[in-house]
């Protein structure tokens, strides 16, 4: 046996178990065990499994570096380590974590077996290792699917492997009792393309549970190709009124993802209206802005400007999104229409609250339509130094070099307010262009 395993041997006698991991990496990483018999690779396996054991946390995260240099040889000893009830829970922990960097086939078995243990840990290391070796665990996970104890471990790694050969294990437990193995199930099933599927789907719209009612929605919303002869539209509609307000969330995103143009409109007409009903709450009428701004047809838009033009008592955070939103209108040809509605909305009751103009400050400035430069001069004179600041910013995206001299000439001007001129020379001050030589 050459010289350093066999002093390295002593050094475990004596449970120096960081100078062992420490020998074990530099020996490893210098490549002096390409030249090792079998009987000499089998010893350093033998001091790897001793540091797992015997060493603290830093020595067994250490030591595990080396066991991908071990191959084969460490493999049987893991399963062993694994195996053993007796041995302490993080210790199989470390085991199970080396054994799925591994992806032997021979570790399979091992891991299916420790999805019965007590330790939670275990149990859910197992089943997160169980995934990383894709198809071929996919007979023994099926197999655990039909005792109920085993059931749900089954189901999340299987879930987590995400490819096609799933879908029939997947299949046998849409309908199981627990509701938290339906909703994952649905949630793995809507990821592929598969003619099984959609019907499965809409089935679980209707599901009991609201969380597999959103993983329905959410499995379908990516199958536009399916809008028409589903009849999604109408499908998700008829979600958007659901009881539970995180299914009626998740309807809105899927309408607001639609595609077709015929469904498009559809889907602002059910959000327009969703929106407007006196009982919508407030977190729903924000997620339905952000669908009609992602939808981004003219009708959307429409849509939007009625509700800032018509407010009718809504939230500040409902008034801030819908100017985010019309701040970041993509389409070119309504650009200059939003400014002049967020321009106008200025001068409503509802905009006289300071995170409002600040929000319409800031989509002015990333709209960089003229007509918004005098509109955010006025916000100039504001009492609220956040706006005046804001309004700066936004200034300075519109036409910098004009805008400057602008207020330049109104500075010098006598017929503005002190606030207004003490709002100008503010941001005279801050501004920070290269003005002509």
């Amino acid at each position: 046996m050459v010289n350093w395993v066999s002093q390295l041997q002593e050094t475990a006698q004596r449970g120096d178990w960081s100078a062992v991991a420490l020998t074990l990496q530099q020996r490893y990483h210098a490549g002096d065990w390409t030249q090792l018999s079998v009987d000499e690779v089998a010893s350093l396996v033998s001091l790897a499994i001793a540091v797992l054991k015997s060493g603290d946390f830093q020595e067994r995260w250490d030591v595990a570096k080396v066991f991908p240099g071990l191959r084969e040889a460490a493999i049987a000893p893991l399963i062993t380590l694994v195996q053993d009830e007796d041995e302490q829970p993080e210790t199989r922990w470390f085991a199970v974590r080396l054994l799925g960097e591994a992806r032997h086939p021979a570790a399979i078995q091992a891991l299916v077996e420790l999805l019965n243990s007590e330790d939670d840990d275990l149990r859910e290391i197992a089943s997160e290792t169980l995934a990383t070796f894709g198809t071929h665990a996919i007979a023994s996970l099926t197999d655990l699917l039909s005792a109920p104890e085993t059931r749900l471990l089954a189901v999340q790694a299987l879930t987590q492997i995400r490819h096609s050969v799933t879908i029939a294990p997947l299949l046998t437990v849409v309908q199981d009792d627990n509701a938290t193995i339906r909703a994952m199930t649905i949630e793995a099933l809507g990821s592929f393309h598969d003619p099984q599927v959609p019907p499965i789907l809409i089935q679980a719209l209707t599901d009991p549970a609201a969380s597999v009612r959103r993983a329905a929605i959410a499995g379908l919303a990516v199958r536009t190709d399916l809008t028409e002869s589903l009849g999604l539209v109408n499908r998700f509609v008829d979600r958007l009124w659901d009881l539970n307000i995180g299914v009626c969330q998740q309807a809105a995103i899927a309408l607001g993802r639609i595609g077709a143009d015929a469904a498009t409109d559809a889907a602002v007409d059910a959000l327009s209206r969703a929106i407007a009903a006196a009982n919508t709450p407030e977190i729903l009428q924000v997620e339905i802005i952000r669908a009609l701004a992602w939808i981004g047809t003219p009708p959307a838009f429409y849509s939007l400007q009625n509700l800032l033009e018509n407010p009718r008592r809504q939230a500040a955070q409902v008034s801030q999104e819908i100017a985010i939103a019309l701040g970041r209108w993509a389409d070119p040809g309504l650009k200059s229409a939003a400014a002049q509605v967020l321009a106008q909305s200025l001068n409503q009751e509802f905009a006289q609250v300071p995170q409002i103009q600040q929000a319409i400050a800031l989509a002015l400035g990333q709209l960089q339509q003229p007509i918004a430069i005098e509109p955010l001069i006025q916000l100039l004179a504001s009492q609220d130094a956040r706006i005046g600041l804001h309004a700066i910013a936004a200034l300075k995206q519109i036409q910098p070099q004009q805008t400057h001299q602008q207020l330049a000439a109104l500075q010098a001007s006598q017929d503005i307010s002190p606030e207004l001129r003490h709002g100008i020379a503010i941001a005279l001050q801050e501004w920070q262009i290269e003005l002509p030589q």
